[in-house]
């Protein structure tokens, strides 16, 4: 067994095997020579020529990892992410000094020699004999390129890697080879520029462009004299002689590179001295890579870009070619983002929520239509700090986000839309009471039922809010028991279709569940589906699929070549005369119900509050004709209640829909809409609830009995004083409904044939999510 000297070098067997090695590539390479210059070598030595000649005889150029740019709706530049930081620049776009340095430093006698230089070989062999080791390599600035290409076609794979680097015989072999090759197809110039263009100069910057901007902040073409040799320098041992981390090592190579140059005669020895005499003249920049450089708050979105891009077939079958070209980068991503939108939301959350509070907010805005993810944020930023975050509060598990949040009552509009679609009118009623046990059986998909075996109830929010409610007043007020009452009427299966062909799916992607408890949106899901959702109503029922991509465009080369995007979707979920319908019914909301403090004043606007049980949750999900905007509020970890909180330097008691998401989407959907038109919905008529003695009070106590009574036969005396029985009940968090009217002893018209359902006292009502 070799034995190892004393002073832990290699001992004289293994001496003679580095020798031995060395000189049978030498050997091979000596018979076989004709004319270095020329560039083409014939390896006729026993031993080496069958090896050498069972390596595939086309070595293709790897495509370049560079920088991919991420940019909005109009052009602007969202964020640049990375697997390396490159830019690839032609020869004439570098300055010349760097080309003269990087030779004279790497490979004096490049433009003399063909693929391998003999000359080196044979220097290197003597002097690697005379040390006992490997002192001094021979590979050509052609080898080296070998070499980093293919450490360019590992990527990330530690294995490949190692495999590319590999200090074997074998290797130089087959390295030598495509050496041969692209000496004769490229030529010197085209070899420096893809050298130039694929060598790593440390501090995460590939290439001479993106090292030039890391260390000056300026373009390769503009580097002086002393700037090249730093960079020049920087080739053969990044780590070692990092400027940045150690200038004195870094400046003496530098130096070292000066001299050689003058000694090359590339620039004059008073040149060289007087470049020695200077500082680094370091103007470093950071490295800006990755989603959580991104401007206007779009971090997220950014990050839901690559998720898109990484999980749809369009771009590659599989999931590891969906990566290849991503890590490869050099793409132009166009995409949906509205900067105005943007802007908006941001403003919005930072207005009403701190980063630091005990609860989160998400807001995410569509385009009705199209599908279009216009805006997209959060008030935890995107990152890795106290109060930050990398998980997307606005999208589904598989895309980055959580597993969603109960949606509370902002599924409710899903129960009417399903029912109106199946026949039922917006003037359906039902009794409504304060607390009720679920109905059972209900009927579920597939012929199954849902039973109520263990008696579970249901209450609405106040016990003063009890029925007889019909849709309209019930949706206004967000009556729990009507909704479980109507969906128990209906069937589960219906609200379940209807909601799928709204694109409503649960964050986590398991199933929705057939149960009538899903009136009150029991099931987890996103702002993002909740937006796109509710963009449905919008556009008349018709669902888009979102989508954030506009286009893409790569640089291959020289080239650049567009790729497909993946379109939005789009397909009718329900007629127009139900979106129409349901439209009307959520424009009372934002007038005259829980979500008054979301109101957009003169420009039309719907939608709906959601609370959740035990407050964990409260949601606004609302739009106009032209956008769809969904913002939740609570705890991201499903802990903390809102009760007693204070969110955004506010104190409340109760958190509810229309009090805190209500104006965060009431702010940012104002700034996003600005200056754009201002279109109405296409409404219905809808009557009130007339002949019923229903008041409705304010937290005050203040409400109007307007008592209309119809009489169709039935009843003694119908509608005899209007709002008088009734008319000013408590509602809501109310105490004293209207004032009751002071009654005429005339008798009106009717009054013993009349059906009067008493006065229907239309109040403000008490407000709750």
């Amino acid at each position: 067994m070799p034995k190892k000297r004393s002073g832990g070098g290699q001992s004289p067997v293994q001496q003679a095997a580095k020798f031995l090695g060395v000189s049978v590539l030498a050997g091979a390479v000596m018979a076989g020579i004709a004319l270095p210059a020329a560039g083409a070598l014939g390896l006729v030595a026993k031993g080496s020529v069958q090896g050498f000649d069972d390596i595939p005889a086309n070595l293709k150029s790897p495509q370049l990892s560079q920088r991919t740019t991420i940019l909005d709706s109009q052009g602007g530049q969202i964020a640049t992410v990375y697997s390396r930081d490159r830019t690839v620049v032609d020869l004439k776009n570098i300055s010349p000094y760097v080309q003269k340095a990087i030779v004279a430093i790497e490979d004096s006698r490049f433009y003399e020699h063909g693929a391998i230089d003999l000359k080196g070989v044979l220097r290197a062999l003597n002097k690697n004999a005379q040390s006992g080791g490997v002192a001094q390599g021979a590979s050509t600035l052609t080898q080296q390129l070998v070499k980093n290409y293919f450490i360019e076609e590992a990527g990330n794979d530690p294995t490949k890697v190692a495999q590319a680097t590999q200090q074997t015989l074998g290797r130089k072999i087959r390295e030598l080879k495509y050496a041969i090759q692209i000496e004769e197809k490229l030529g010197k110039k085209k070899i420096l520029e893809n050298y130039l263009n694929i060598t790593f100069f440390g501090q995460q910057a590939y290439g001479v462009e993106a090292a030039s901007e890391r260390y000056f902040s300026k373009h390769a073409k503009d580097l002086n004299l002393q700037e090249s040799a730093l960079l020049a320098g920087l080739v053969q041992s990044p780590t070692r002689y990092d400027p940045v981390n150690d200038a004195a090592e870094a400046k003496q190579r530098r130096n070292v590179v000066l001299q050689r140059m003058a000694d090359l005669h590339d620039i004059s020895q008073a040149d060289a001295d007087k470049a020695k005499a200077t500082g680094l003249g370091l103007h470093v920049s950071q490295p800006k890579n990755g989603c959580i450089t991104a401007v206007k708050g779009a971090g997220f979105f950014c990050d839901y870009v690559r998720e898109a891009f990484l999980n749809d077939p369009i771009f590659g079958k599989t999931q590891a070619e969906r990566a290849k070209i991503w890590n490869q980068g050099g793409l132009t991503i166009r995409t949906t983002l509205d900067p105005q939108a943007q802007d908006s939301v941001q403003k919005s959350i930072k207005d009403h929520v701190n980063k630091s509070d005990e609860v989160a907010t998400a807001a995410t805005i569509v385009e009705p239509g199209t599908g279009k993810i216009l805006a997209m944020g959060q008030s935890r930023p995107y990152g890795f700090g106290k109060d930050e975050t990398q998980i997307n509060l606005s999208v589904d598990k598989d895309m980055g986000g959580g597993a969603g949040y109960q949606g509370g009552s902002t599924f409710k509009p899903i129960v009417a839309a399903a029912a109106i679609e199946g026949g039922k009118p917006a003037t359906q009623e039902y009794s409504s009471p304060y607390e009720m046990e679920y109905p059972s059986p209900v009927s579920a998909c597939d012929g199954k039922q849902w039973k109520n075996t263990d008696g579970t109830k249901l209450t609405n929010e106040n016990e003063t809010e009890h029925g007889p409610y019909r849709m309209k007043e019930a949706t206004a007020k967000s009556v729990n028991t009507y909704y479980v009452q109507l969906i128990s009427d209906i069937g589960i299966c219906p609200v379940i279709d209807t909601a799928k062909k709204m694109g409503f799916h649960r964050a986590d992607g398991a199933p929705i569940a057939q149960a009538p408890s899903i009136a009150l949106g029991t099931q987890e899901v996103s702002p993002l589906t909740m937006a796109s959702a509710y963009a449905t109503f919008a556009d008349r029922g018709t669902y888009c699929t979102p989508v954030a991509i506009e286009s893409i465009t790569q640089t291959v080369g020289n080239e650049k070549k567009s790729l497909p995007v993946p379109k939005s979707t789009c397909s009718r979920a329900m007629s127009e005369t139900t979106a129409d319908t349901v439209n009307t019914l959520l424009k009372g909301v934002v007038e005259d119900g829980t979500g008054t403090e979301a109101g957009l004043g003169s420009r039309p606007s719907a939608g709906k509050t959601g609370t959740t049980d035990f407050r964990y949750a409260a949601w606004f999900v609302g739009y106009t004709p032209n956008m769809a905007g969904a913002v939740w509020v609570g705890d991201p970890a499903h802990k903390r209640q809102m009760t007693h909180i204070t969110i955004g330097g506010v104190s409340y008691d109760k958190v509810f829909g229309g009090q805190v998401p209500g104006p965060i989407w009431r702010d940012m959907m104002t700034g996003a809409l600005a200056g754009k038109p201002a279109p109405d919905f296409n409404l219905v008529d809808i009557p009130d609830d007339h002949g019923r003695d229903k008041g409705n009070g304010d937290n005050n106590g203040n409400g109007n009995g307007h008592g209309n009574g119809n009489g169709n036969g039935g009843q003694t005396i119908g509608g005899l004083i209007g709002g008088l029985p009734t008319g000013g009940a408590t509602d809501t968090g109310g105490t004293t409904g209207g004032q009751i009217p002071t009654p005429t002893f005339s008798f009106p018209d009717g009054l013993f044939q009349g059906n009067g359902n008493g006065g229907n006292g239309n109040g403000p009502g008490g407000r709750r999510g």
